[in-house]
């Protein structure tokens, strides 16, 4: 019997058993696939980590964008309409949240999360795994840089090292690239990390400490005295343990249903394309702003990411949303050679209204690890670390109100 059983063996499941073991804790991890398969939220991302995009889901504005938006089926964003009295509940509070002060508040304890997991994994990390050569954030229209340019006094004096670039300064970086742009900013501190293979990396370091991982091993149920799960049934057999973490990534709220929690989580799905990499693609990520497309640089590959659909559970891709991606990046890159597509994928990621993750003890000898939403890479090691530190009795290092499950997310 481990002292923690973690569910969930995505990025956030794996850092939490890395700190808890690093503490002493015996573990065991239980993932529904293969540990990085295809399943995972993180397979096919574009790895963005670093302190580039620590701005909610959540900002003024957005709503109004967001109808706009469900008008067009290759938009960043899209809600697939259904009687769903949790995803009404969720859009209600999304709404809510939509204010300059709350996203204020809200960005500056990501971006503190994002620069302390920057830190963990240039510590983690070996040589190719965490490429940190600078992130280039383009903007189509004059409209967007300008409102861009306008908070980079700000971000500078957060510890965000934004830039704009000139012209030249843009040939420099990506020469060959032909970009149609309005205006570009730079992040010296922009990085990725390589994915899946950072999984499957992390999930080695992870058997060579102890930690005992369990794949294709689905959660059935829980045998419960009160609040204290007793034991978890798995396709494999009943599992037992001191605590239980929850970090099932998008099926986290079904996973705490069956034990009388509510969280207000939604599964919001992403897509990517994975081309064969142009000779003529950039060198370096980049954020296509406007567009809410990501371009990551994987060696022989080239990945494409974007939008945010909230349509349920399911992972079937919409050719038109793969369009609407395809489309941006080539308003963005008209020059970029065509490539064949390698893979085409989709994922849910797991968010909250916030966009702050649940960490820390839910009930009993119940702790949760879950609703990284769309930057989970980014907020995962640092995530996973506090709640080693909740559980072990440590001295946090963060505030853990913002992520406690009583508060209203």
């Amino acid at each position: 019997m481990p002292d923690v059983l973690v569910i969930g063996g995505g990025v956030a499941g794996l850092f939490c058993a890395y700190f808890l073991r690093t503490a002493g804790a015996t573990v065991t991890v239980v993932e529904r696939g293969p540990i990085g398969g295809p399943q995972s939220c993180s397979h096919g991302n574009t790895g963005f980590v670093g302190t580039q995009g620590s701005a909610p889901l959540a900002e003024p504005g957005v709503p109004a964008m967001g109808l706009r938006w469900l008008l067009n089926p290759e938009s960043p964003f899209f809600v697939k309409p259904r009687p769903d009295p949790a995803l009404i509940a969720w859009l209600w509070r999304f709404r809510r949240l939509c204010t300059a002060s709350a996203a204020a508040e809200t960005s500056r304890v990501l971006l503190d999360m994002k620069q302390r997991s920057l830190a963990i994994l240039r510590d983690l990390c070996g040589p190719g795994t965490l490429i940190a050569d600078g992130m280039v954030i383009a903007f189509k229209t004059p409209q967007g840089f300008d409102k861009a340019r306008s908070t980079v006094a700000r971000l500078n004096q957060y510890g965000v090292p934004l830039r704009e670039l000139s012209p030249g300064e843009l040939s420099e970086l990506e020469p060959g690239v032909e970009f149609d742009i309005s205006g570009a900013l730079y992040n010296e501190e922009g990085a990725y990390l390589r994915v899946p293979e950072f999984l499957g990396e992390l999930a080695d370091r992870l058997a060579g400490m102890g930690v005992e991982l369990l794949e294709s091993t689905e959660v059935l149920g829980f045998e419960t005295a009160g609040r204290h799960v007793r034991r978890v049934r798995t396709s494999r057999g009943d599992l037992r343990a001191e605590e239980i973490v929850i970090a099932a990534g998008a099926w986290s709220a079904a996973i705490a249903r069956r034990l009388g929690l509510r969280l207000m989580l939604q599964p919001a799905k992403g897509y990517s394309v994975t081309l064969k990499n142009p000779d003529n693609a950039p060198r370096r990520p980049v954020l296509l702003s406007e567009g809410k497309v990501a371009v990551t640089p994987l060696g022989d590959r080239l990945r494409l990411g974007g939008t945010l659909e909230l349509s349920g559970m399911s992972t079937a891709i919409s050719p038109r949303r793969v369009a609407g991606i395809l489309r941006t990046v080539r308003a963005h890159l008209p020059a970029l050679s065509p490539a064949p597509a390698v893979q085409t994928w989709s994922g849910l990621r797991p968010c909250t209204p916030d966009s702050l993750p649940y960490i820390g003890r839910a009930s009993g000898n119940v702790a949760l690890a879950c609703g990284h939403g769309h930057i989970g890479l980014g907020l995962a090691p640092v995530g996973g670390r506090l709640l080693a530190q909740l559980l072990t009795g440590a001295t946090p290092e963060l505030d853990p109100a913002p992520f406690s499950y009583g508060r209203r997310p």
